[in-house]
């Protein structure tokens, strides 16, 4: 990371002309297992991971706000304290998290400053949450504000949802302001009561496969997805005559039960959310007591049952999984993040690393219009100064 700070403090003495007052960084996060479970108020299991985005800032006399994307050689420039309009940018992160700050009666001022990173865009590693996190980090030590790791990814995921118009739920967040170094994250998403779970090996590997399909949220079936699974939860809550606030609420014997009252493709969303819940809870079990062939098991049917019941996989990210699969000494293979493109994340013993890395450029392009990028990746600490 330190070389994204230099990057980040150069920048920013070379715009601003002096040095930031503080530099913070948030990490991305990849999701080991429980997928498109947060919004409904299930369990997931994220750790974050060794990519970062990094915020240099100084306070400003005035109600003025400047940044810059190192990423995207950009400029934004918006005025603190009035409402603010989204402007379908990068931007609208910063814009959002300002607008959240100031909903909730924080006082804040004018500042500048300058994001930079190495999180892929596009890839399902929560790079907006990551920014998020970074700029509502850097806006406490600017202003001298106290405010929990908890409170603070509730910010952010308001400033995703009500201003840049994602629906996500709070995983992203959570686990990039959270999450701690050499550990996962077991999150219940209804109370955000957490456990940190250690990864329970040294020569355990976090292995992330890029497939090269890019998606963005608010143009992918994202919160279509979201908008079945609050349809079928409102259908059976109505059939059943009880009140089921969430699919958390839901077991597989009462969704069963009660088919007819869902459509074919909402049983089957409901059927992932709710399995995935289930699986999700045994996972945390499994890493917790050291099994981690049940754990593999576990991410196996959560990629089947992403692909078959969610529909939210594709060719690369199975032709991906499947290699994977294939590969001795890869513990476990799924999907992560979304879907719609992305990545797949895999848990790899330490000595076949190389081995799943040369099957992942020998074959993926075979079957591919794609190039996969490999990240071997590392558990870190959430949201922090620098």
């Amino acid at each position: 990371m330190n070389e994204i700070v230099d990057q980040c403090v150069r920048a920013f003495q070379t715009r601003y002309g002096e040095a930031p007052e503080t530099v913070v960084q948030a990490p991305g996060r990849v999701n080991l297992i429980g997928e498109h479970t947060d919004y409904n108020e299930g369990f997931v299991f994220p750790a974050t991971i060794d990519r970062w985005i990094v915020f240099a800032a100084r306070a400003r006399s005035d109600n003025q706000a400047h940044l810059h994307a190192v990423s995207f050689n950009e400029d934004v420039s918006f005025t603190i304290n009035r409402r603010l309009e989204k402007a379908g940018d990068w931007g609208d992160y910063a814009r959002g998290m300002v607008s959240e700050f100031q909903t909730a009666n924080l006082r804040i001022g004018g500042f500048e400053g300058v994001i930079a990173g190495n999180v892929p865009l596009g890839a399902g590693l929560s790079s907006s949450a990551a920014v998020e996190m970074a700029i509502g980090k850097g806006l406490l030590e600017l202003f001298d504000i106290q405010m929990t790791g908890q409170r603070l990814a509730t910010i952010g995921q308001a400033a995703e949802n009500n201003f840049v118009g994602v629906n996500c739920g709070i995983m992203d967040q959570f686990v990039s302001a959270n999450g701690r170094a050499d550990h996962a994250l077991f999150l219940d998403c209804r109370d955000l009561s957490f456990e940190l779970v250690p990864l329970v090996r040294e020569d355990l590997k976090i292995v992330i496969c890029n497939s090269g399909v890019t998606r963005g949220l608010t143009d992918s079936a994202y919160n279509e997805r979201r908008s079945a699974c609050e349809r079928g939860v409102h259908q059976l809550s109505l059939a059943t005559g009880k009140n089921l606030p969430s699919l958390r609420d839901v077991n597989l014997e009462t969704l069963e039960g009660w088919r007819g009252a869902v459509t074919e493709e909402g049983y089957r969303r409901c059927r992932h959310v709710i399995t995935e819940i289930a699986r999700t809870q045994l996972a945390f079990t499994s890493l917790g007591n050291g099994d981690l062939e049940s754990f593999g098991g576990l991410m196996r049917a959560s990629h089947e049952s992403l692909k078959s019941d969610y529909e939210v996989s594709g060719a690369e990210l199975d032709q991906l999984v499947q290699i994977a699969w294939d590969t001795s000494g890869v513990i476990g293979a799924r999907m992560t993040g979304a879907g719609f493109g992305g990545c797949t994340v895999n848990l790899v013993e330490a000595d076949a690393v190389d081995t799943l890395v040369r099957a992942v450029e020998e074959q993926y392009s075979q079957k591919s219009e794609y190039t996969a990028e490999v990240y071997v990746c590392r558990a870190v600490d959430g949201a922090g100064v620098e």
